[in-house]
């Protein structure tokens, strides 16, 4: 079994460190000094209070790696847009794209039954370019649940979690996606095949969709904002239009808001990672995590009133960070 990972930063180092220590044929695709590090030294993982380096191929021309069987993009979701045409060369007849990312994603509704079966989402996808490039066909979803960093150049911390929910658009147990499920579990990750994988993907959306705009604007962390009244009033006004529009599409929740709440403030002083973004000069995910959840109100006659705001101040604060 061949494996790509495209995007090997924290999240994409540690599933490539722990799938080549389990004995898989792994490339990661890099760039920078953190591309040249795992180059000069192998990949350094920390993980558990201990240190392992292991030996793997690394490079930034997906050329050099061939067809894989699965892609695994552990990008953030608008970096793909712009390099899918670099892709190719992974692409064999049966390769699987995993999409290891946060948002509505492009492929959202392929394969969905309804009347919206096959729409391209135009801010997850615009022009349907990728969705044209990499076939709907190939996509696997992937909801990402544990927290890495890379502390040096070719160095990631394990910080919690090891759970990658996996699912078929259409919601089948398919060969391909039981087989990566294996893999994963082999490699000791937490992998479980879910039938309705756009029900992980909203659970998880409803913090990254709430918590994430806010705390760009206010520079709290989860905590902070989950205990303010004022605040936790505004992200649950938020959640609630948010859960609106999944409802509209189909997705059950199995918790309610509050809860939700809840066990975001459960995890303390923590940064978002679209804080973090901004406070490094990043570009932040908004259209993916906040925009997708907008375009798809439109599309389900559902009001979006609290999340088009805070929306577009967030995308203010964004243009005037970049700016400094």
């Amino acid at each position: 079994m061949k494996i790509c990972i495209y995007g090997a930063g924290a999240i994409g180092g540690y599933l490539g460190a722990e799938l080549a220590a389990a004995g898989y044929d792994v490339t990661l695709i890099a760039r920078g000094p953190h591309l040249a590090a795992m180059q000069a030294n192998g990949l350094t993982l920390e993980i558990g209070g201990e240190r392992k380096t292991v030996q793997v191929r690394c490079t930034d021309d997906p050329a050099e790696a061939g067809p894989q069987d699965y892609v695994i993009i552990t990008l953030k979701a608008h970096s793909v847009f712009p390099i899918v045409d670099q892709m190719a060369p992974l692409l064999g007849p049966d390769t699987a794209v995993v999409t290891a990312q946060n948002g509505v994603l492009w492929w959202y509704f392929y394969g969905l039954p309804g009347a919206l079966e096959n729409h391209r989402l135009e801010i997850a996808d615009p022009g349907g370019r990728i969705w044209d490039t990499l076939g709907p066909e190939r996509a696997i979803g992937c909801v990402v649940y544990p927290s890495c960093e890379i502390v040096a150049p070719g160095v990631v911390k394990h910080l919690e979690g090891n759970r990658f929910m996996l699912g078929e658009p259409d919601g089948s147990k398919s060969g391909r996606v039981k087989a990566l499920g294996e893999t994963l579990t082999s490699a000791g990750f937490k992998a479980p095949v879910r039938r309705k994988i756009r029900d992980d993907i909203w659970f998880k959306l409803l913090g990254n969709a709430t918590f994430n705009p806010v705390s760009v604007l206010t520079g709290a962390t989860l905590d902070a904002m989950g205990t303010n009244p004022a605040v936790r009033g505004l992200i649950h006004q938020m959640m609630a239009e948010a859960v609106a529009v999944a409802t509209k599409l189909g997705v059950s929740f199995a918790m309610d808001i509050d809860k939700r709440i809840d066990g975001a403030v459960a995890v303390g002083a923590h940064k978002t990672s679209m804080l973090q973004d901004l406070e490094a000069g990043r570009s932040l995910e908004l259209d993916a995590l906040v925009g997708a959840v907008t375009e798809l109100g439109r599309l389900v006659h559902v009001p979006t009133p609290t999340i088009d705001l805070v929306l577009s101040l967030a995308r203010l604060r964004a243009a005037t960070a970049a700016k400094d």
